[in-house]
């Protein structure tokens, strides 16, 4: 303790020597410190900063407060010593009473009200609960997303421009779009909590949101709102883009996706589900490779095996076209993070992000590479636009065949009655989608990512589990625990007409799939020439 202290003493002189130099006064420095103090002070209740304060508490701001409002500025001089003691939150008051009655008493010490105010400012009772709470907007992934995008523009635009007034900061996110998928997720983590009440306040999640045309940031949730009985922060960590965890089967659309890219496999291309073995850590050992449902269906359609997410079938595609041409495919739909070339990664036994993950489900589904972003302009203090990500960013479209086929066998794992998201097809869910369940080992992370199609639509991305990488419980998958709430943000998107009119998939496609649905499928024994090839590539 002494020595932080002492530490703690040392930088404050530090800061206050160069704010000094910078400034060129002492009392300036002084003034310049107290400023981002008061901007940036815990304020209880997830509020950071008395102007914020005021607003929340007291439906107001500081600018118009007057001497008639010495109580309300009281009690927030009295927040910051504790918090969570003395923010108003509609529980116990008299501590809060005490401590802003003594801070009035000061105030008319010092002569900043008269005697008699502070007694009337005194007899004022304390708000019970903020009066807007259930208005204000958290966007804490938002926050560290924006100041981390801004750092990385360049020497002349960064932080301290912002904190200056130097420049005003536009977002691609869409407040409404974050309070839905702020809701939507506290939504999903309760209804896990009912079935596993000892994990309340304990089970994590992230989500994020991105238009297909552009790869903006519609919404980005990285946790959620309270977390061990804490509100989160703009510090916290943002597990869409902090956080590396296995995927699990939503990697699989990107083998997928490379298959096809060799030319000779089709939606309809008779495939093994058989028991199939890889190597086992690099060693002379081999290990077994079982399906979900621990039963194997012998040959069967490509598009089945995706939609019913056959991990048999997967290794056995990897077989066939090599890790490498996985490893390219995933890099070219815009996965930066390393993957380990090994057979399991065909299975979602690397690590990626979520945000990378649903940038990639996002090219898919529109057909345009980009790279997610949330800084739409930037403005400076004299008007002139410094940024202008909206009309100044370069998006490239893919012409590539095999595109529609992962298109295809995506929509089909929705639309197939076995289909891991077949819940989708349901007539409560009146929107087109497409994407993928992912539930990694031991169910240790249930995760859905899905998108309507085309450019005109939205990807969203939406993974639960423990940090601790505990298990969520047995059949906690991402079909139960991760497409309710992917669901829910959808639905309202559209109702809420944020995001346009539903695209719709195109007819040949939906056709392709009804005549699969009908059995008029293509004749049985050509599939088999076929994969029988396949098998020797």
């Amino acid at each position: 303790m002494f020595v932080r202290k002492l530490e703690e003493i040392r930088l404050s002189l530090w800061v206050e020597k160069e704010m000094q130099a910078h400034f060129g006064s002492k009392r300036r420095a002084k003034e310049e410190i107290l400023a981002r103090y008061a901007s940036f002070i815990y304020m209880g209740n997830g509020q950071y900063g008395f102007a914020t304060a005021a607003e929340y508490y007291f439906g107001r701001t500081l600018a118009t407060f007057t001497a008639d409002d010495a109580d309300k500025a009281a009690l927030l001089a009295g927040i910051p010593k504790s918090p969570r003691v003395y923010a108003p939150s509609g529980r116990e008051t008299g501590r809060i009473l005490r401590r802003r009655n003594q801070t009035l008493a000061l105030m008319a010490t010092n002569g900043f009200i008269s005697v008699d105010g502070a007694k009337r400012a005194g007899q004022r009772p304390i708000p019970a609960s903020p009066p807007n709470k259930s208005k204000r907007l958290k966007v804490v992934a938002v926050v560290n997303s924006v100041l981390e995008e801004l750092n990385g523009l360049g020497a002349d635009l960064g932080m301290k421009d912002l904190l200056e007034g130097r420049i005003r900061v536009y977002s691609t996110v869409d407040a409404q779009a974050q309070e839905i998928v702020n809701e939507a997720l506290e939504h999903g983590l309760g209804l896990y909590e009912k079935r596993h009440p000892r994990a309340k306040g304990l089970v994590q999640g992230s989500i994020v949101v991105l238009r297909n045309r552009d790869a903006s940031v519609l919404a980005e949730t990285g946790g959620r709102q309270f977390y061990a009985g804490r509100s989160a922060s703009y510090s916290d960590f943002n597990r869409v883009r902090k956080s590396l965890r296995q995927p699990g089967s939503a990697m699989k659309p990107i083998v997928y996706l490379a298959a096809f890219r060799q030319g000779i496999f089709t939606l309809d291309t008779m495939v093994p589900d058989e028991p199939i073995c890889v190597p086992d850590g690099g060693i002379q050992r081999t290990k077994w490779i079982s399906n979900f449902d621990g039963r194997y269906k012998g040959l069967i359609p490509l598009r089945e095996a995706l939609a019913e997410s056959r991990n048999t079938v997967a290794i056995w595609i990897t077989e066939q076209i090599g890790m490498a041409s996985i490893l390219r495919t995933s890099r070219s739909l815009g996965v930066r993070t390393t993957l380990q070339p090994f057979a399991a990664t065909a299975l979602g036994a690397s690590e990626v992000n979520l945000l990378e993950l649903a940038n990639a489900y996002r090219t898919i589904a529109s057909g345009i590479l980009a790279q997610p972003y949330m800084i739409r302009r930037i403005v400076r203090d004299s008007g002139q636009v410094a940024v202008d990500t909206e009309h100044g960013r370069s998006q490239v479209s893919i012409d590539d065949s095999a595109l529609s086929f992962i298109q295809e066998g995506l929509r089909g794992v929705v639309r197939l009655p076995t289909g891991t998201a077949h819940a989708l097809a349901s007539q409560d869910f009146p929107v087109a989608v497409m994407g993928k369940t992912g539930t990694t080992n031991d169910f240790r992370d249930a995760l859905f990512v899905g998108s309507t199609y085309g450019p005109g639509g939205v990807t969203v991305a939406v993974r639960i589990g423990f940090d601790d990488n505990r298990s969520l419980g047995s059949r906690e998958t991402g079909g139960k625990v991760a497409l309710p709430v992917f669901k829910e943000i959808m639905l309202r998107l559209y109702r809420g007409n944020l995001v346009g009119p539903v695209p719709e998939f195109p007819a040949r496609m939906e056709e392709s799939i009804t005549a699969y649905l009908r059995g008029d499928s293509p004749d049985i024994t050509g599939l088999r020439r076929l994969s029988m090839s396949a098998a020797k590539l």
